[in-house]
């Protein structure tokens, strides 16, 4: 099993830029390879740009939960509808590593208990599995458990997979179905006549078409800014670390105040401090601070604040805002964003886990990596058209939550870019919330 992708991972797919496309999407994580694959499936001939490798950067390094649990409730029919996809695509492309196995948020204090009914009342319309669990039935849920826990919320029928399996194997499953994939070719910018997109301008050529997708993760508002068009959206690194083999102690993933867990199909597991976040201060957190401020009142101590990225980030001070379609881009000079993770946190984790589940005695950590995590003030994503570039979709600012929800926003962003309906209310995720007037609201997501 290979943990993270990185920019010295064989390129898989090269074939040769053609000058035409039904539609392009720019970006190889979940979103960008679901949205090219819907397109095909619809008939359409997409081609889809990676300017790295498929799935090198958030969508293989993320936590591989597949979660309704504590969503924002705009996000939870949608969430359904991507756990249904999930069953689906295991059955036709096999070797995502999905599994059934729950996902658990432990309550330090009653308090928190408290929280989780409000989310649970909010979204009873749902009909999910989730439940309030108390300690006593913790205890006998994971006996293995050095139990401090007031209780928790659970959902029984939330899924896994492995992330650095499941979005090659869904990109080779898209290629079959008539996707174009071309790896190492970023794009430099959007091709535009009369103010309308009509293609993209590539490190490698141009190509016509008459639909544009940007599903770029971290990397989308230095695209979107090149072209007058304004997202608050910034980047925050979160550490994961991957133990040795270890006995299974908990099979569900889970959440406390301290530690984040998850059994890996090669029975390790992936760990996570929770709710610790770093910040690198650059530009664009200066431009976004006002918008940001709730969030920094509700969670004061959860980031922790860097001065300056490191060189080639998306919001390094250094990195080029302005070019034109004859210059290097910021895209091809960072093929991959592969943040170093924080040693200090990944030596706790170790700690924490051996601590929570003290049967295990001492954690190895075999591998750690960190990831750049793509969020927005409301803590929901942007998925809409783009008034101001018609023929522009953009999916993006998932939040931390887009590789379990990645196959339906997928299909959602597809249809969008062939005028039908979706079938859900995206209005919460519109483009034009953070221009409109209208108040941002953080809603009862956990």
């Amino acid at each position: 099993m290979a943990f993270p992708i990185s920019a010295q991972s064989p390129i898989e797919h090269s074939a040769e830029l053609p000058r035409t496309a039904d539609a392009v999407v720019i970006g190889g994580g979940i979103i960008g390879v679901m949205t090219a694959w819907e397109l095909a499936k619809a008939g359409l001939k997409p081609v889809l740009l990676e300017k790295g490798r498929i799935a090198g950067e958030q969508s293989s390094r993320n936590w591989g939960w597949i979660r309704a649990q504590g969503r924002d409730l705009s996000e939870i029919p949608i969430m359904l509808e991507a756990q249904k996809m999930w069953g689906d695509l295991d059955k036709q492309v096999g070797g995502v590593g999905l599994a059934t196995t729950g996902t658990l948020f432990m309550a330090a204090k009653d308090e928190d208990m408290a929280g989780y009914q409000d989310w649970l009342d909010f979204a009873a319309p749902y009909q999910l599995s989730s439940k309030l669990l108390s300690a006593h039935d913790l205890a006998d849920l994971i006996p293995q458990a050095n139990a401090r826990w007031a209780g928790a919320l659970y959902t029984p029928n939330d899924l896994r997979a492995e992330p650095w399996v499941a979005v090659p194997t869904l990109a080779r499953a898209a290629v079959e179905e008539g996707v174009t994939i071309i790896e190492n070719c970023a794009v430099r910018m959007l091709d535009l006549e009369a103010g309308k997109v009509t293609g993209v301008i590539t490190e490698k050529g141009r190509i016509k078409a008459p639909q544009v997708a940007l599903a770029g993760g971290a990397w989308s508002s230095l695209m979107l800014r090149r072209h007058g068009v304004s997202i608050p959206q910034l980047s925050v690194r979160a550490t994961v670390a991957a133990t040795d083999v270890l006995p299974e102690v908990v099979s569900d993933s889970g959440v406390d105040d301290r530690i984040a867990w998850r059994r890996r199909a090669d029975g390790g597991y992936s760990l996570a401090p929770s709710g610790f976040h770093e910040l690198f201060v650059g530009p664009d957190a200066f431009r976004a601070a006002l918008g940001f401020l709730p969030q920094l009142i509700q969670d004061p101590l959860g980031t922790r604040y860097l001065p300056s990225a490191p060189k080639g980030f998306p919001d390094a001070w250094g990195t080029k805002r302005r070019w034109s379609a004859t210059e290097q881009s910021p895209f091809e000079q960072m093929r991959i964003l592969n943040p170093e993770p924080n040693a200090r946190k990944v030596t706790k984790l170790a700690r924490d886990f051996a601590d929570t589940f003290p049967t295990l005695g001492k954690v190895k950590i075999k591998e750690a990596w960190a990831g750049m995590i793509d969020v927005m003030p409301d803590v929901v994503p942007v998925v809409d058209t783009c008034a101001a570039l018609p023929g522009l979709t953009i999916c993006t600012g998932m939040c931390g939550h887009g590789f379990g929800i990645g196959p339906a926003f997928g299909r959602i962003t597809a249809k969008l870019m062939q005028g039908k309906e979706t079938g859900h209310d995206l209005s919460r995720f519109r483009l034009s919330r953070f221009s409109d007037g209208s108040k941002l609201v953080l809603g009862p997501n956990l």
